[in-house]
């Protein structure tokens, strides 16, 4: 906003100016998660086309394998995702295993004696 400018007498010389501006809203509240994610290296367009194919097996992804991290594959990372209780369009760790995408470590498995 700028202040009118009035002279002495009283009349307006120059009058104000106001602006409309836009006020945050806060929709929803800030939350942190933390997850393991696979190293940006292995995100290669192979691994990428991967992680496509294994969820248009899994009837989440309905687009062309392209290779690329783009809306619709993150979309479908989002969905498969969110039915396993993790809301992020970013691939974790977690799912590419479950995906078969990648080697799971087998010395971090127990065996059970029997």
């Amino acid at each position: 906003m700028v202040q009118a400018e009035i002279a002495e007498d009283g009349t307006v010389l120059r009058a104000p100016i106001y602006r409309r501006t836009k006020v945050p809203k806060l929709v929803r509240p800030r939350g942190e998660m933390r997850f393991e994610a696979p190293c940006p290296a292995q995100m290669t367009p192979e691994f990428i086309a991967s992680v496509q194919r294994a969820l248009a097996a899994r009837g989440e992804f309905t687009g062309a394998v392209s290779g690329e991290m783009d809306a619709p594959t993150r979309a479908a990372v989002r969905r498969y995702q969110a039915t396993r209780g993790l809301d992020s369009a970013q691939l974790s760790l977690e799912t590419a295993r479950a995906l078969g995408l990648v080697a799971i470590d087998l010395s971090e498995i127990t065996d059970s004696p029997g």
